[in-house]
């Protein structure tokens, strides 16, 4: 790796593998949710995360790159955590808010994720491919913004009534 356009490629291989293990994951996690509004919520992202595989699928092609897998390490960690926790939880409203927790975890890496390959896109002069990266920078977010809600608004209290 020498230049910036080669840990650009490097960003957008790692995202592209973090899509493809998020989409194997989300579908459990969709399963194990047991609030009918975070269901559609997981249920909402798994149709996003679908379009956001193939957004920086069509990136990669775009720019000549052949989208094979490099294992994402990181999101590797991160759902190896979640489908333990599922695996663990004995509460339907603990294993909610577990699962948010989870699923934040994983929002705040893509994320960061995104965020850095829409710098470098912009930096390198690929105006219509930060555009489209910020697209999904933006979905990641809304995702995020909704869990906190849902977090906040209804599922922390009854998980912390449970336990006064």
């Amino acid at each position: 790796m020498k230049t910036l356009n080669d840990l650009f490629e490097h960003q957008l291989k790692d995202l592209y593998s973090a899509e493809i293990q998020l989409l194997e994951v989300l579908p459990e996690i969709v399963e194990n949710a047991n609030n009918k509004e975070l269901k559609q919520a997981f249920e909402e992202h798994l149709k996003e995360t679908k379009a956001q595989k193939d957004r920086i699928e069509n990136v990669l092609k775009e720019l000549g790159i052949t989208p094979r897998i490099e294992t994402c390490q990181a999101m590797q960690g991160l759902l190896k955590e979640a489908k333990n926790f599922i695996e663990v939880a004995e509460d339907e409203e603990l294993m909610d808010v577990g699962l948010i927790a989870e699923v934040q975890r994983v929002q705040h890496y893509e994320i960061s994720g995104y965020g850095t390959a829409v710098r470098f896109a912009k930096e390198l002069g690929y105006r219509h491919i930060a555009k489209t990266l910020q697209e999904t920078l933006n979905e990641e977010y809304d995702a995020d913004n909704t869990l906190e809600k849902l977090a906040e608004n209804r599922l922390n209290k009854k998980v912390i009534g449970g336990n006064s």
